[in-house]
């Protein structure tokens, strides 16, 4: 509707002007109700000329060349088809333009010469025929510009979409070429290694039962962390050959990540509040991996420490914090590394916020919160 308010405010200024000039115009006949009435409804179809062109012109040119006749005001009967006609031609509606011209010229024409005065009517005539064919000529060619040059802006911007969408495909393709060269060098080198390693501790582990001696904590810990990394790689690398599939963690292997800090020594307390519910993947995913790095971090640096993992469920956000009793401290502050960098990257892209740092009475607590009331 806005976009027809200035069709309608068009309409309804040509009305004014045509009512001043025919009772100002000399030679104007007496304008009667009959008259507005016509003016009225050459207003309402210049309103509606832009969703419908061709039936406004039609209703324009009839209601004009009735007040022509009626009343006689003069050319300025001619500006409302005038403007119409222009809109009809913008529209792509060119024939239909000319053959509306064509057909007011002619009755015009035809309503002078019936009543042309005596003297010289011949030169008045003419004049007057002149001046609106010139009119109606440049109507018909601004129209048919206007609609030329926004066909051509509708080509351009169509051009500029379309290069857009073919250079996404290149980078998305371009992007999966990268995702398989990562995961072959993956396979190649990383998965070999932690092979070795898998089967190295498993073999310790089998001799010493076979010496009727207990494998030792630390030996059992790297046996059951290397399994656990050989499955998470290859769910990883199954995501890079293809990232709509692969086995995603989730916050629900929470337990497996505390199972596994207590075997390598650092005792590790789970509490969760609220009522669990599905999530996004990225932010199942995310939050696992925020509680897998602190845990990492904790085992590493913390020394002696006791973990606790509290992972909050709400209706408009999750909130997953790790915290420990270890010796960091508030006088000495953290440098943030790669893992930590990598945590506040992996939160924030999802729209959720992260805190990491030394605690008050010490220890280290970090504390993430994803927002699950809108898209990630």
């Amino acid at each position: 509707m806005r976009r027809d308010l200035p069709y309608a405010l068009s309409g309804l200024a040509l009305g004014v002007l045509l009512l001043g000039n025919a009772a100002l115009a000399p030679d104007a006949g007496t304008v009667r109700a009959i008259d507005v009435a016509l003016v009225l409804v050459m207003a309402v179809a210049v309103a509606a000329c832009r969703r419908y062109p061709v039936v406004a012109l039609g209703v324009v040119t009839a209601a004009m060349l009735a007040v022509h006749v009626r009343v006689h005001p003069g050319v300025s009967a001619a500006f409302p088809v005038l403007g119409v006609v222009y809109v009809a031609a913008w529209r792509g509606r060119r024939s239909v333009a000319a053959l509306a011209s064509l057909v007011f010229l002619g009755a015009f024409l035809a309503r002078d010469i019936s009543v042309a005065p005596a003297g010289r009517p011949g030169q008045l005539i003419a004049e007057r025929t002149a001046l609106l064919l010139g009119w109606f000529v440049a109507a018909n060619v601004a129209g048919l510009v206007a609609g030329q040059r926004r066909a051509y802006l509708a080509q351009v911007e169509q051009r500029a979409i379309d290069a857009e969408r073919t250079r996404e495909e290149m980078a998305l393709r371009r992007a999966g070429e990268e995702r398989l060269r990562i995961a072959r060098d993956l396979h190649d080198s990383l998965t070999h290694s932690i092979s070795v390693i898998k089967v190295q501790a498993g073999i310790a582990v089998h001799l010493a039962r076979k010496h009727g001696e207990e494998p030792s904590a630390a030996l059992l810990a790297i046996q059951e962390a290397s399994g656990a990394a050989m499955r998470e790689l290859r769910a990883t690398l199954d995501v890079l050959r293809s990232p709509s599939d692969g086995d995603r963690v989730g916050l629900a292997r929470v337990g497996e990540l505390a199972e596994r800090t207590r075997a390598a020594g650092v005792p590790v307390h789970v509490t969760v509040t609220g009522q669990p519910r599905d999530l996004p993947a990225e932010v199942d995913q995310a939050g696992y991996r925020v509680v897998q790095e602190a845990l990492t971090n904790v085992a590493r640096h913390a020394g002696p420490a006791t973990a606790q993992i509290h992972v909050a469920y709400a209706p408009a956000q999750l909130t997953v914090s790790v915290t420990d009793d270890g010796r960091a401290s508030p006088v000495r502050p953290v440098i943030p590394g790669v893992g930590l960098r990598g945590m506040r990257e992996r939160v924030t892209g999802l729209g959720g916020a992260l805190h990491a740092d030394a605690r008050d009475g010490g220890g280290f607590a970090v504390r993430a919160t994803f927002p699950l009331d809108g898209p990630a």
